[in-house]
């Protein structure tokens, strides 16, 4: 008898015991004899039938192994094979961080912020970048987003090259406000209050047997 029988039997002891009390009652002080008429006893014999039974169909019930969940059959894509091959690789928790570094590329590069940059970036996109930024602060222009949110941030491609580079293309779609603003602070592009639907292609690298879990960003296309 296993430790569930012996539990299940004193359950069903208990039950038994509490079902005889309120039928019977206690037991005075003074001793009296109480005897079940039949039908009282076939009404005790089928309450205590029916807990045998549930309890039995609960025994059954716990032992029987759970139905396993199908697997699902359909075949992976191209992207996704690829992206299997990349050790410790989570795509939900990819495209997490990406939405991150997506926001905070872009809060650096309207700050003119070439330090966090040149953390994140490829040394030739850093470079495409910080030409930008300096001819905007040589015109005395300001940029300014936004970022509302994200409606979408999908893996669209996933290739890993001879020299076993690991290169992720996301597409982001957000919705964002853009503006550059003069020297004096007049919007000369965008509308402070005019939403732009934006979509952008960024494509991230790392080598796959680097020890480093970050991911340079190498391009950025609209």
């Amino acid at each position: 008898m296993t430790n569930l029988d012996i539990l299940v039997l004193l359950v069903v002891v208990v039950l038994i015991f509490q079902r005889l009390r309120s039928l019977l009652g206690t037991r005075p002080a003074e001793e009296k004899h109480i005897r079940l008429s039949k039908e009282s006893a076939e009404k005790l014999y089928n309450i205590l039938k029916t807990e045998s039974e549930k309890y039995e169909k609960s025994v059954k019930d716990v032992e029987e192994p759970e139905e396993l969940t199908p697997v699902d059959d359909t075949p992976l894509s191209e992207t996704d094979k690829i992206l299997n091959q990349i050790p410790n690789f989570g795509k939900s928790k990819f495209l997490q961080s990406a939405e991150r570094v997506f926001r905070i590329i872009t809060d650096a590069f309207n700050n003119g912020d070439t330090e966090t940059l040149e953390m994140l970036l490829s040394p030739k996109l850093y470079k495409k970048f910080q030409d930008i930024i300096e001819q905007r602060q040589k015109d005395g222009i300001s940029a300014e987003t936004d970022f509302i949110c994200f409606d979408k941030s999908e893996i669209t491609k996933a290739e890993i090259s001879d020299k076993q580079i690991a290169r992720i293309s996301v597409e982001f779609v957000s919705q964002q406000v853009n503006i550059l603003r003069d020297k004096d602070g007049t919007v000369i592009e965008g509308d402070e209050n005019y939403i732009q639907n934006i979509t952008d292609v960024w494509t991230f690298e790392r080598a796959i047997n680097s020890t480093s879990p970050n991911w340079i960003l190498t391009s950025t296309k609209k």
